[in-house]
């Protein structure tokens, strides 16, 4: 079933709100000058409300039942000048919360979309692309929601019914006692709702991420689906996730209606207690008539933000999840690449280059699982302007050997030294801009032709159109309507796929790179364009180290040195002439290719 296994989200156990909220506090400091200010408009927005049920007391005990009429229309005036102020004051608060809480998201979305730009690849490998797309975007909206319309309103809401209390209180005590009677069953309800309402929610935002992933994927590969027929068995593993997700809903539903049905059904009970005890106090002579209709108003008031704590324990409990998520993301540890570089050899002086290897790899050991070697006890030199290619089986350990190259992975023993200098004590960006690297899938961005090949880069936007005409990409790219100004729609669905390579060689090209590393960059290339990219190698190559991983042995024959990898374990080494004379793996994984030739 696609809503279990790799697309189950872990449900965090017990969280506490006052340990996210005062990590999300950290988010809310910088805009403490617009906080402040709404929160001082937060007692006149109450003291607005609480103002109106009293004037009508006035108007009903001193004009309308005594029959004085000169003031009421004063009396009315202030009434309505109450009315505006209010609503002033609530545009006020609900205008800078808004604001406010746009900021905070976009903070909040930078720093997360920054740290996932740092995390380990093989975070990537466990966590589905669309769980990651939920946290940086629906994730954050539930937080901004929260703080326009729970947090800081709840505020509001507290001193409207602390101002409530204290009037209804002033004015009579025991009718305030019998309306406020219902108040422990109101506590109860919300105490146990709250822990009931927090569950449900974490289960809402989990499956939400499977749904999203499983989205992702299936669009992403929607070729596949069709042409495999498989449109209907997705649609049905849509349908489970997506009853999951529906189910997941039902009990916030449930736990929200009877939530507001509770409250309402106190309210009507107060509103009773209230006409029922308080009638009789007017037959005795004890309160008038004005002071029952502004109780009654009170206690509407005072029952309204009750009413709409439903729903804002949906957000603030949706926005608690949400939290759990996103504070899991960002505690995921970046010390394995972005963080401070181990000193295995910084303050060793870099040697003369002439003087000691390009690359080396010293019994280079690396499993992605543990107790599953990928590469086992590896060595391999490399001098500057050689060309190494690098041959073997599928899973072999061909491309673990770039990726551990440019740190993707960091290595568990042995090391990896480039230019006689341990890369664990390089700068991580100083790797990367040495090492050039071409996959067999070729990754283009939405954006034009230029911008792919640059990737925004000032210095390689210098070279974009030398870049492609060294890779002969140029004959293609001038052909188009707007030349490098072309558009690249998503994927680069718009350009065949022999296109998009030429284009990621150009990339490779602008950037520069002391190393070239070709991870079946060919693979993918029809005869045609093949011919025409192995021209434009030939002149890459120049000056540049490179490592050419391929099956296509027929790219590779004109290597320096050809290694050949089996189960991780390096077996051979040396020319084409030589490894086929020597009658090894590298022999034999010729004549399957070429045999019947």
């Amino acid at each position: 079933m696609h809503h279990g296994g790799i697309y189950e989200e872990e449900i965090a156990g017990k969280a506490y709100d006052t340990a996210l909220l005062r990590r999300f506090a950290r988010y809310v400091a910088p805009y403490r000058l617009s906080i402040t200010a709404v929160v001082l408009l937060l007692p006149l927005v109450a003291a607005c409300r609480l103002a109106q049920p009293w004037i009508i007391k006035l108007a009903i005990d001193s004009h309308i039942v005594t029959g004085k009429l000169a003031g009421l229309e004063t009396i009315a005036l202030s009434f309505f000048g109450i009315l505006i102020a209010e609503s002033l004051f609530s545009f006020l608060e609900v205008y800078l919360l808004q604001s406010v809480g746009q900021q905070i998201m976009s903070d909040i979305r930078s720093e997360v979309y920054r740290h996932v730009m740092r995390l380990p690849v093989s975070w990537f490998d466990r966590v589905p692309v669309g769980s990651a797309v939920t946290r940086l975007t629906s994730d954050i909206e539930v937080l901004g929601e929260m703080f326009a319309s729970g947090i800081i309103t709840i505020i509001g809401d507290v001193l409207l019914l602390i101002g409530i209390i204290s009037v209804m209180l002033w004015m009579n005590l025991k009718l305030s006692l019998v309306t406020f009677s219902v108040l422990p069953v109101l506590l109860y309800v919300a105490y146990t709702f709250r822990r009931r309402m927090r569950k449900s929610f974490r289960e809402v935002r989990a499956r939400l991420g499977g749904l999203n992933a499983f989205l992702n994927e299936c669009i992403s590969g929607i070729s596949i689906i069709q042409i495999f027929n498989r449109e209907r068995d997705e649609e049905q593993r849509f349908s489970l996730l997506n009853a999951s997700y529906r189910d997941a809903n039902m009990p916030v539903i449930f736990w929200d209606a009877s939530l507001y049905a509770l409250v309402e059904a106190l309210s009507s009970i107060a509103v009773a207690l209230i006409i029922w005890y308080g009638g009789g106090e007017i037959l005795s002579g004890a309160i008038t008539f004005g002071v029952l209709v502004a109780f009654i108003q009170y206690i509407e008031k005072f029952f309204t933000p009750i009413r709409d704590l439903s729903a804002k324990y949906s957000v603030m409990q949706g926005a608690m999840a949400a939290l759990e998520r996103i504070f899991a993301l960002l505690d995921t540890p970046e010390n394995q690449l972005y963080t401070a570089n181990d000193t295995l050899q910084q303050a060793v002086p870099r040697p003369p280059a002439a003087a000691v290897p390009l690359i080396e790899f010293r019994d280079v050991s690396f499993s992605y699982h543990a107790g599953n070697d990928i590469l086992s006890n590896f060595n391999l030199t490399v001098h500057r302007g050689d060309r190494i290619a690098i041959v073997g089986e599928s899973g072999g350990g061909k491309t673990t050997i770039t990726r551990l190259l440019t740190r993707l992975y960091d290595i568990e023993r042995g090391e990896i030294l480039l230019q006689g200098i341990n890369i664990r004590g390089l700068d991580l960006a100083e790797v990367r801009r040495r090492v050039g690297v071409v996959l067999q899938d070729p990754c283009l961005f939405a954006g034009s032709i230029e911008f792919n090949i640059s990737l925004g880069d000032e210095q390689a936007g210098l070279r974009v159109r030398q870049a492609a005409t060294a890779v002969g990409a140029d004959r293609f790219i001038d052909r188009l309507p707007n030349g490098y100004n072309e558009e690249v729609r998503e994927r680069g669905s718009n350009f065949s796929v022999g296109e998009k390579q030429l284009i990621s060689f150009a990339r490779a090209v602008a950037f520069d790179p002391e190393i070239l590393v070709l991870d079946e960059a060919t693979a993918s290339i029809d005869s045609a364009s093949e011919q025409m990219i192995q021209e434009g190698i030939k002149g890459l190559m120049q000056g540049r180290t490179s490592l050419v991983i391929a099956h296509r042995l027929s790219t590779i024959q004109d290597a320096d040195r050809i290694v050949t990898i089996q189960h991780g374990i390096k077996v051979e080494e040396g020319s084409h002439a030589e490894l086929l004379q020597s009658g090894g793996v590298y022999s034999r994984l010729y004549q399957l290719q070429f045999g019947g030739m």
